[in-house]
């Protein structure tokens, strides 16, 4: 079997230390169906959520609204940060476990134009029968100490198989374009390696200052769209 390179280096966290080379290929070998099969679960869940956004999207287009959502992007957790996660949370190495125990391998980020659209579509989508809420934190009424806001939601959606139907966790984030632009700089910017403590301690709060700027400026411009809508 042909192993792809990629696929190698993903896998090397997951394996013994001390396994030689032909035993890992042949872990990776015994390994590799269903390990792609248990991601594409997850890939499939994710077309189905984006699906169902990206249809509320185009009803409110049709009712004569603008559109809420300005992207959607989505991911799959790699190899190397399940890892993390098991040795962080102390989950049984295997595939039960971590499906049972870790909620968040499929993400999907929905950006929006405004905190209102965030509500109206987080509850449109909520209220479809086939979703199920598991968790529901609002970073946007109480953001985290850093600043950081973003309505996160963990459900569970049905995706349809050729013989059965799962029930397959995903984690979606709803936030504003100023969320979005905050979150990605301050990911960057926070895992710089080699910054000493005192240029740490004053990029926390010019990015704490920045994300409250920020929730300003959402708020004023989510003002200026009501006086609009009201006339």
């Amino acid at each position: 079997m042909n192993i792809n390179n990629e696929v190698i280096r993903n896998l090397r966290d997951l394996v013994d230390a001390d396994m030689t080379e032909a035993e890992f290929l042949q872990s990776v070998e015994s390994n590799m169906i269903p390990m792609q099969q248990f991601f594409t679960y997850y890939k499939c869940a994710i077309m189905e959520i984006e699906t169902k956004f990206r249809v509320l999207n185009e009803q409110f287009s049709l009712k004569g609204e603008s559109n809420p959502i300005e992207f959607i992007q989505s991911r799959i957790k790699s190899y190397s940060s399940i890892y993390r996660k098991i040795m962080t949370k102390h989950i049984p190495r295997n595939m039960e476990a971590i499906e049972r125990d870790i909620n968040d391998i499929a993400g999907i980020r929905v950006v929006c134009s405004f905190v209102q659209d965030i509500y109206r579509l987080a509850d449109c989508f909520l209220r479809q029968d086939d979703i199920t809420l598991i968790e529901k934190k609002d970073y946007i009424q109480n953001p985290k100490p850093n600043g950081y806001r973003s309505l996160h939601l963990i459900v569970a959606v049905p995706i349809f198989l050729e013989n059965e139907k799962r029930l397959v966790k995903a984690e979606v984030q709803l936030r504003t374009i100023a969320m979005d632009f905050w979150a990605s700089l301050e990911h960057k910017l926070r895992y710089k390696k080699d910054l000493p403590p005192f240029k740490l301690d004053l990029l926390t709060d010019d990015l704490k200052k920045c994300a409250d700027q920020s929730a300003e400026w959402d708020s004023r411009m989510q003002d200026i769209k009501n006086i609009l809508e009201s006339d």
